[in-house]
């Protein structure tokens, strides 16, 4: 099988490849690609038989992809960790996927069910993952050191990163410590109405009171954010357009 790996981090591309190599798997990888623009190119182009498809990639989600497409004739296997929210939508739609890291049995025996499923059913468990996906777009589970922790989008009011950790503060009084950056939640949180005033802040804008011209926006909590010199502008307007809705 000619088989495509879409995934957004180089070092998963590299170690599934190589997984799949000595696993000696009847599998060719004709394809590496961490963007749903590239990969709906290459896989247009190339034909993958078998595509490995990371669930949110540099610049949209698999979902994406795959509606891009030009035929989805293609088996999928999915590839996600334990904190993104798409595990639910996978279980629900009982597609095949792989939890990072990606390990050397499960992905011997996604590829026996993978290979043994057609294609129509495989498009109709895609189809309902999908659409579990879409109806909790307001939902966040995070992985904390000891347990996974559902956050309700509506009701957090910023995210702070430091030294590779993200601490996620809500409107209830809790706050939830994780350890990875807040570039990787980022474009999630804008589609949740979240805005980046700093390199080290995301402000939910329906959490904004009032925004002080010096240069500190102002929470309802009484939480003050600083705007970074570079930021300002974006903010400013995107601040002003919100409130004039």
């Amino acid at each position: 099988m000619k088989a495509l790996i879409v995934e957004d981090k180089a070092y998963i591309r590299k170690g599934l490849l190589a997984l799949i190599e000595s696993i000696e798997a009847n599998v060719q990888v004709v394809g590496e690609c961490e963007s749903v623009r590239e990969a709906v190119i290459v896989a247009n182009a190339c034909k993958p038989d078998l595509t490995f498809l990371d669930i949110n990639l540099i610049d949209g989600t698999a979902f994406d992809f795959l509606e891009q497409t030009e035929d989805l004739t293609f088996k999928v296997i999915f590839i996600t960790a334990y904190e993104e929210y798409a595990l639910k939508a996978l279980k629900a739609g009982a597609v095949d996927y792989l939890m990072k890291p990606v390990d050397e049995e499960e992905l011997k025996l996604a590829l026996q069910k993978v290979i043994a499923l057609p294609v129509n059913e495989q498009r109709q468990n895609i189809n309902t993952a999908k659409a579990v996906w879409n109806n909790d777009e307001s939902k966040l589970i995070l992985s904390l050191h000891d347990s996974f922790q559902v956050i309700d989008l509506n009701e957090l009011l910023y995210c702070e990163s430091d030294k590779g950790y993200t601490t996620f503060y809500c409107n209830d009084g809790k706050k939830h410590l994780v350890s990875k950056t807040l570039k990787e939640f980022e474009e999630r949180l804008v589609t949740a109405n979240f805005i980046r005033p700093h390199q080290s802040f995301m402000v939910n804008m329906k959490f904004i009171d009032k925004y002080d011209k010096s240069g500190v926006i102002h929470l309802k909590n009484g939480t003050k954010i600083p705007v970074s010199s570079r930021k300002k502008d974006h903010f400013i307007s995107a601040f002003l357009n919100k409130k004039g809705e």
